[in-house]
């Protein structure tokens, strides 16, 4: 979709829809009160008649409206508050979409320059809108012998003001380019795992390398894994005909010298829950326990656009998760990168296991900052459900800009304890560590794991188990988080 920012006269904008928003008291804005006085009060009078009535969503769809350029006119409802939440902002874009898709609408013009979205300015606004617009439009048939009807619609143009103007412009190119990224994690995610396997992932970093110089990526296969003794990373792909992949990706976008900020995403392509198997039921949603590191992916594609002017490393774990005579058993022991060794009492905790070995291979690089992202426990979701992802972290200055991202993103996190007391629920009689920590706080035991290997650098851990899909029925599917607010915290770095 193409966005479009102009300053033109509301009243004489040529365009196939123009959509003006109605509060409960059935008042238009300034613009809308513009258009109505040129069709000589023909809005009014239908919303007088009570034909709408300004409930949020709610929509009415008017047709050539004398002395006006649009074609048509959308009147849709904001509701009786005089700012939107964020969450009406998106039944807001909802409503104008579902009505769109169906007519013979190219393009359409949004009077925005009054719209008013609670603790946002204009471009935090002009950005929500802008991913919200693109991402409502997303679909994934390609599996699918009939296709969903194309949608026509593929230009807005949002009126501001002249003020206004610099920021919705700059709004609109980063959200474009976030909602991108968002477009590609949900697609991996989606992607069924007999295709979307570690080879696959890594073809696909290597096809983003292809297009921009800035770009170069690192396949580490398993005969370089078992030299760099990445023993917990074998040791979940074993079960597998699968071979593992460490993916590599540097992007340098800022000086030779600079500390890059690490992105590390959990890979795991399809989880049976290897020896410790998993119930049958909503197994297929598995595939996407690799939605970390599609997230990585996703959020690496936005900054090869936006070019950000810093370095960034992009590292995917990647294995599949299998029971078969060569799997992993619960009770064995194996040493990671690190050294330390791990018993394995439950192979279903497997995600930490890659995850430690990669946490462990990115010291090499002297990072500013390291943020793994990781579908990583069931317990994240009986926490938080799945509105919000888990954060935890070593630095507090790190999770308190991730926080800071996720709220200005429209992508919350939060913060869950990292204390010290939780970490004897890890004690083994055999080994180090063992990869699981009983029933109890079981998102932040597997938080306390990954903290053994992260010593050297700032590190925080998002649990994007609740968030990364959604699960059942027809809206079953790959969200595209968090590459919003992963997004945010490296444009943040920039400014």
């Amino acid at each position: 979709m193409d966005f479009l920012v102009t300053t033109h006269s509301v009243e004489t904008l040529p365009s196939s829809a123009l959509v003006l928003t109605v509060n409960e008291e059935l008042k238009l804005d300034s613009q809308g009160q513009q258009i109505d006085k040129l069709c000589a009060g023909a809005i009014s009078a239908v919303l007088k008649a009570g034909d709408m009535q300004g409930k949020i969503g709610q929509t009415l769809l008017l047709h050539n409206l004398a002395n006006l350029k649009a074609q048509r006119v959308l009147l849709v409802g904001i509701g009786k508050d005089a700012e939107l939440t964020d969450r009406n902002t998106r039944k807001l874009v909802s409503a104008i979409l579902n009505t769109f898709k169906n007519l013979a609408i190219k393009d359409a013009s949004l009077a925005f320059a009054e719209l008013a979205i609670k603790n946002r300015d204009t471009y935090a606004s002009a950005r929500l809108v802008t991913e919200c617009l693109i991402d409502g439009l997303y679909v994934f048939d390609q599996f699918k012998s009939e296709k969903a009807p194309a949608v026509k619609l593929s230009t807005i143009t949002l009126l501001c003001t002249a003020e206004q103007e610099a920021a919705v412009t700059k709004a609109c190119k980063e959200g474009q380019a976030i909602a991108t990224g968002m477009a590609f994690t949900r697609d991996l995610g989606n992607m069924p795992p007999n295709i979307c396997h570690p080879r696959y992932l890594a073809e696909q970093a290597k096809e983003l390398s292809k297009h921009n110089s800035k770009l170069k990526v690192d396949i580490l296969e398993e005969e370089q894994l078992k030299e760099l003794g990445a023993g917990a990373l074998l040791a979940v792909a074993q079960g597998s005909d699968q071979p593992p992949r460490l993916i590599v990706m540097h992007y340098q976008g800022g000086k030779d010298n600079e500390q890059p900020y690490v992105l590390v995403g959990k890979g795991i392509t399809f989880d049976t829950g290897g020896i410790s198997l998993k119930p049958g039921a909503g197994m297929d949603e598995m595939k996407y326990d690799m939605g970390g590191a599609a997230s990585v992916l996703g959020t690496m594609k936005a900054v090869l656009e936006l070019e950000l002017p810093i370095n960034v490393i992009g590292v995917l774990t990647c294995a599949e998760n299998m029971p078969s005579g060569g799997a992993t058993r619960p009770g064995d022991i194996v040493t990671t990168m690190s050294g330390q060794t791990v018993e394995i009492l439950n192979t279903d905790a497997e995600g930490r296991l890659v995850l430690c070995d990669a946490l462990t291979y990115v010291e090499r690089f002297k990072p500013k900052a390291v943020v793994n992202i990781a579908t990583l426990t069931g317990a994240c979701i009986v926490a938080l459900g799945s509105n919000t992802s888990g954060l935890m972290g070593n630095s507090p200055e790190l999770v308190a800009s991730l926080l800071s991202a996720g709220q200005q993103a429209s992508d919350v996190a939060w913060e869950l304890p990292l204390f010290d007391d939780y970490q004897e629920q890890l004690d083994s009689p055999f080994a180090d560590i063992a990869n699981i920590g009983g029933p109890k706080a079981g998102t932040i035991t597997a938080g306390c794991f990954l903290s053994r290997f992260t010593k050297e650098y700032p590190w925080a851990h998002l649990d994007i188990a609740g968030t990364a899909w959604i699960s059942g029925g027809k809206e079953k599917g790959a969200t595209g988080r968090p590459v919003p607010l992963l997004s945010q915290y490296l444009l943040d770095r920039v400014q």
